[in-house]
């Protein structure tokens, strides 16, 4: 069932979502080589906890962890570990963050000191097609436009989208429907309506889409061992502009 969300709900949510972007912000200041993953995530739910709000992902289905922190060819739901960052790494911070009784949702991949000039484009085009997406969460429009506008960009630029994986609805639960696959067929799907809260969050492969589960359960990792990335925001459709609710201007500020 798709719940609809009220202005008054969807202030609550832009709330959650500025806290989350600014958790992003302290992350990324301490992404340098040398870093265990294990330190990141622990600064991140000091942070969320330090501004009354509750990391999303902690307990969700038994999970352990503020955050999922994915490197290199792990896609999604990387552990947080004493891993320690080296230049050349990309790593993925997923982050989560229950505000008043509703969650919010990001992504951002990052890049650890020097990186190829192909995992570059990479970041590079999967950033881009998300905004892609985005762009086609207009109400209206249907889900498969929003999932076919980032897989023909992500697939124009030699890359692939991971199908297994999906975006979401979100709002009072973290994950609500509908899903919101990365490929798709325009015109296809349900008609998107205004107060719809989407978390849009393309992942995607430098190589092959294919992709295996390791055996604690969570690592999503390509099948193939080359680098994957992912980025997402949760938005809210709109007459004639999705609105962008979570932000990586904290980021932006840093760098």
């Amino acid at each position: 069932m798709i719940y609809y969300k009220t202005e008054e709900e969807i202030n609550l949510l832009r709330e959650g979502a500025d806290i989350l972007g600014k958790t992003h912000g302290e992350v990324f200041k301490n992404i340098k080589e040398g870093v265990s993953t294990k330190f990141l995530d622990l600064q991140a739910e000091t942070f969320i906890k330090d501004h009354s709000a509750f990391p999303s992902f902690k307990g969700y289905n038994g999970y352990k962890y503020s955050l999922c922190i994915s490197v290199n060819s792990v896609v999604v739901h990387g552990l947080p570990s004493d891993y320690e960052l080296k230049s050349g790494d990309i790593v993925s911070i997923d982050c989560g963050v229950l505000y008043k009784g509703f969650h919010t949702d990001s992504a951002y991949t990052h890049a650890v000191g020097f990186v190829q000039p192909e995992v570059k484009e990479l970041l590079n085009t999967t950033k881009e097609s998300l905004y892609f997406g985005i762009d086609k969460a207009i109400a209206g429009y249907r889900l498969g436009d929003v999932s076919s506008a980032i897989q023909e960009y992500v697939e124009s630029k030699k890359f692939s989208v991971v199908r297994e994986l999906v975006g979401h609805g979100i709002g009072k639960n973290l994950h609500e429907a509908p899903e919101v696959p990365n490929y798709g067929r325009r015109g296809s799907g349900i008609k998107l309506q205004e107060g719809l809260v989407l978390a849009i969050e393309p992942m995607v492969n430098l190589g092959s889409k294919n992709i295996f589960q390791e055996s604690d359960g969570w690592t999503i990792r390509t099948k193939d061992n080359k680098p994957s990335a992912h980025f997402e925001h949760t938005v809210v459709v709109r007459k004639d502009q999705a609105e962008i609710l979570t932000t990586f201007k904290y980021i932006d500020q840093e760098e």
